[in-house]
């Protein structure tokens, strides 16, 4: 009971130290523009500040952004893409999800070329002989994150590698292995490495993608008949056992699991009814990329917006980043949202209830053990200085003070 308490408290106390710290912005904080903007996720076009998205993440129209290979500077890489990671995070009135999708292997941002540590598939990790393998590279790549300002990894992939002839996981070694005890144990794993250094894990593709013949880049991909419940067992058993930070949805149809034949993404069978209530997950769930053409060219922008929300989705991923599809810009899609809320087809429960879990899962940011290391060295500095003094103190007064030498007056 007082462990529950002290959570909730030490949330309410990083909403106050959030209004606090930009009173300007105090006013807005239990606005519907501000809770909307909290549920938007966005790419970038440069590998530099942009001023328009700055512009919103200052005005708190966007409360999560995503990294891609082209935003990364060409020339020194490390310093460029970190000084662009703190200049969005230092405008925004609440701390930004700062995202990026590295899992090592096929899908890495951060590659060798610009002077990032090497990477290896999940499939080669489940490969290896001990656990050692995924422990080096899930450290490696978190501190990597970590000390660029990335405080979101969307890995580790939990799909289970059921079909040999699926090219979106299987064939590019994004899922550790087709065994589920497999997949559970090395993704606790790498969810650690990145807790310690405080970088959010992101589970994906929920409930299963592992066993699909399509990939939902490019169109609809049905998993009807392929898909089989054990595709579920790793959710279950890191939900069950604390090491869910957040989930992201899959776009594939399964009827199985949704009669209507929604993707998962909007699908409130598969994310409201299954995930939320049967698996008993309360906590922050993302969409896959929201202009994938298996959501874009099948549903359109206004309704798969509003059956993503009302499926129970908090974080929509619009990156930009997906050619033949348009840029999606903020206003559109605030006002898209807003307008669903107005006509009553978005209930503001439904608003409310993301915001809360994502403002939960940010009061998480800072509270990590490298923070309990940077404490500690401040405590050991502080100290050191302390001594020091009293050391120069106590040697002034053991010290006999010199006398000063008489002048001679001078003759006439």
């Amino acid at each position: 009971m007082t462990s529950h308490l002290s959570k909730k408290n030490a949330f309410y106390f990083f909403c106050f130290m959030v209004i606090a710290a930009h009173p300007v912005k105090a006013q807005l904080d239990d606005s519907l523009d501000l809770k909307i903007g909290q549920m938007i996720m966005i790419g970038m076009p440069k590998a530099e500040v942009d001023s328009a998205v700055w512009r919103e993440v200052q005005l708190g129209s966007v409360g999560s952004i995503i990294f891609f290979e082209k935003n990364i500077p060409k020339i020194n890489s490390y310093a460029g893409l970190k000084k662009i990671a703190w200049t969005y995070q230092e405008a925004a009135p609440i701390p930004l999800f700062i995202g990026i999708d590295q899992e090592g292997g096929r899908v890495n941002r951060l590659k060798e070329k610009y002077g990032f540590p090497r990477s290896i598939t999940a499939a080669a990790m489940g490969k290896a002989k001990s656990l050692d393998s995924v422990r080096f590279y899930a450290q490696s790549t978190a501190a990597t994150l970590a000390g660029l300002g990335i405080n979101v990894n969307f890995a580790p992939v939990v799909d289970l590698a059921i079909n040999p002839e699926n090219t979106v996981i299987v064939k590019v070694e994004r899922s550790f292995s087709s065994k589920e005890d497999s997949v559970v144990l090395l993704a606790k794993e790498y969810i650690k490495e990145h807790r310690k250094v405080g970088v959010i894990t992101v589970l994906k593709h929920f409930p299963g993608h592992g066993s699909s013949l399509q990939d939902t880049h490019y169109g609809m991909a049905d998993v009807t008949t392929t898909w089989s419940e054990r595709e579920l067992k790793p959710y279950r058993a890191l939900i069950d056992s604390g090491y869910v930070d957040a989930i992201m949805t899959a776009h594939i149809v399964n009827q199985v699991l949704d009669k209507k034949a929604y993707p998962g993404t909007l699908s409130d069978k598969i994310i409201d009814s299954l995930l939320r209530k049967k698996l008993g997950y309360q906590g922050v769930v993302f969409s896959d990329d929201m202009q994938m053409h298996a959501i874009a060219k099948q549903y359109g922008l206004e309704e798969s917006i509003k059956l993503c929300i009302n499926a129970g989705v908090d974080i929509l991923c619009f990156s930009n980043n997906i050619p033949g599809t348009e840029d999606r810009t903020v206003d559109k899609v605030h006002s898209i949202i807003r307008n669903f809320i107005a006509s009553g087809e978005i209930k503001k429960e439904r608003i409310n209830e993301s915001y809360r879990r994502i403002m939960k899962l940010k009061s998480s940011l800072g509270s990590t053990e490298i923070d309990n290391y940077r404490r500690q060295l401040l405590q050991a500095q502080a100290e050191i200085l302390k001594l020091q003094k009293e050391n120069e103190e106590l040697k002034a007064q053991v010290s006999p003070k010199k006398k000063k030498p008489k002048k001679k007056k001078a003759k006439s």
